[in-house]
């Protein structure tokens, strides 16, 4: 009997993961069964539970694909030593929401709609509270670097903590997540143009 190739399993897994995806984006966590998940995909059961003993499993795997996409954005903002302003990497981030995870190519899901219900989820889960936890402290700590290089380059008032603004600007971000999938007639480019005014609008930092 042939060996199973790794490509071979990548690609099962894979398979798995983008069924799961869809439905969870459509019918939310608690409508989707595993079931659903196995007729979705086409595959056994016995191959699913191979790849994924759990829907909470699935759930988890689900929810890191949003942030690989938020990950390879502040690793292109920051290479190199940049030092990006608070309004690019905003704009940044919400373009990549935008264009990546609102359309995510692998399934076509809208991932911002599994991202609202890990959310509520983490609340009673406590392994994706902290899974949640490390993402969005992963998240508000770039949001900090930003700064921190922005307040060093004499943009920004040199008692402002970078911590503080970071957590700041995280909560515009899942704002704007919130909004655009709640609130009618919420577009990318209305909001970013808020955030621009917003930002414009304080005080310039004391260079001398």
């Amino acid at each position: 009997m042939p060996r199973v190739s790794e490509q071979y399993r990548a690609d099962r897994r894979t398979e798995i993961l983008v069924a799961a995806t869809r439905l969870f984006a459509v019918n939310g966590f608690h409508s989707t069964s595993m079931a659903d998940i196995i007729t979705e995909c086409g595959l056994s059961a016995g191959a699913v539970y191979r790849y994924f003993s759990s829907k909470e499993e699935l759930i988890a795997a689900s929810a890191e694909s949003a942030l690989s996409a938020a990950n390879e954005t502040f690793q292109a903002l920051l290479a190199d030593g940049a030092t990006p302003s608070p309004e690019q990497a905003l704009t940044a981030l919400i373009e990549t929401i935008d264009r990546r995870i609102v359309n995510h190519r692998a399934d076509g899901a809208d991932l911002t709609r599994i991202g609202v219900q890990v959310w509520a989820e983490a609340l009673r889960s406590p392994a994706l509270a902290a899974q949640a936890n490390t993402v969005y402290q992963q998240l508000r700590g770039n949001f900090a670097e930003v700064i921190r290089r922005w307040q060093a380059a004499g943009h920004t008032p040199a008692d402002l903590v970078p911590e503080h603004a970071g957590g700041a600007m995280l909560s515009l971000v899942q704002g704007f997540i919130l909004q655009r999938l709640l609130v009618d007639g919420t577009s990318t480019e209305a909001y970013l143009s808020g955030v621009r005014g917003l930002l414009a609008s304080a005080p310039a930092a004391d260079a001398t």
